[in-house]
C-alpha cells in the first residue's frame, strides 16, 4: 500500500486497511503506529490525528473486525430458510472469517472482554444481536439465561473449531465438516431446545 495516494479525508480508512494487513501478516506484536506510518507511506506522526494511541488504533480495528463480521453473518442470514440452513449458514461465515482472519479475530474478542466502554463493545454487542435474530422470537421466561448460553456455546464452538485449522491441526474441509456436526449437535442439545425458538 506504500506509495497509494490517498485523500486527507479517508487517511484514517487507508491506515485501518493496511493495519489489518500488518496484523495479518505480523500478528500483533509488529504492530505500531510508526510502522504504520512506514507502511502506509506518510508522516510518523500522521496516525496521531486519528488514533490516539496504540491501543486506540487496536479498538478501532476491533470495531471494524466486528462490522465486517456481522455484515457477513447478515448476509448468510438473508432469504427465507430453515432453522437447521440458516445457522449452517451462519456457522460457516463465522468460521471462515475466523480462520481467515484469525488474529483480528483474536483482538476483537480482546477488546469485547475488556473493562473498557466503547464502540468496539458495541459493535461486539451488535453482532450478539444478529445472532440472536438467527434464534427466533425469544420466549417471554428466559430467567435462565438459555439465550445467552446458547450464544456464547456457539462462539466458542465456531471459535475452537477455526483455531484447529488456522493452526493447520485439521485442514479446511475437515473444519468445514465439523462445522456442520457441531451445528446440528447445538441445535439438537437440551441446550438448544430450550433457547432457539422452532417457531
Amino acid at each position: 500500500m506504500t506509495g497509494q495516494p490517498f485523500h486527507h479525508g479517508n487517511l484514517r480508512a487507508v491506515l485501518l486497511e493496511q493495519a489489518e494487513v500488518m496484523l495479518r501478516e505480523g500478528g500483533l506484536d509488529g504492530l505500531s503506529l510508526r510502522e504504520l506510518a512506514r507502511q502506509a507511506g506518510v508522516s510518523h506522526g500522521a496516525p496521531r490525528s486519528h488514533f490516539v494511541d496504540r491501543q486506540a488504533l487496536l479498538d478501532a480495528l476491533a470495531e471494524r473486525g466486528f462490522a465486517r463480521l456481522t455484515e457477513e453473518v447478515r448476509v448468510a442470514l438473508r432469504g427465507r430458510a430453515p432453522l437447521r440452513t440458516r445457522f449452517g449458514r451462519v456457522a460457516q461465515a463465522y468460521v471462515g472469517f475466523a480462520i481467515d482472519d484469525a488474529a483480528l479475530m483474536e483482538l476483537m474478542f480482546a477488546a469485547k472482554t475488556s473493562e473498557r466502554p466503547g464502540p468496539a463493545r458495541d459493535a461486539a454487542e451488535g453482532l450478539f444481536g444478529v445472532l440472536d435474530e438467527a434464534m427466533g422470537p425469544a420466549d417471554a421466561d428466559d430467567s435462565a439465561g438459555s439465550r445467552d448460553q446458547f450464544k456464547l456455546m456457539f462462539g466458542a464452538t465456531m471459535q475452537g473449531i477455526a483455531a484447529l485449522v488456522a493452526s493447520r491441526r485439521i485442514s479446511r474441509p475437515q473444519g468445514e465438516a465439523l462445522v456442520d456436526e457441531a451445528t446440528d449437535m447445538l441445535l439438537e442439545s437440551r441446550l438448544g431446545a430450550r433457547a432457539v425458538s422452532r417457531r
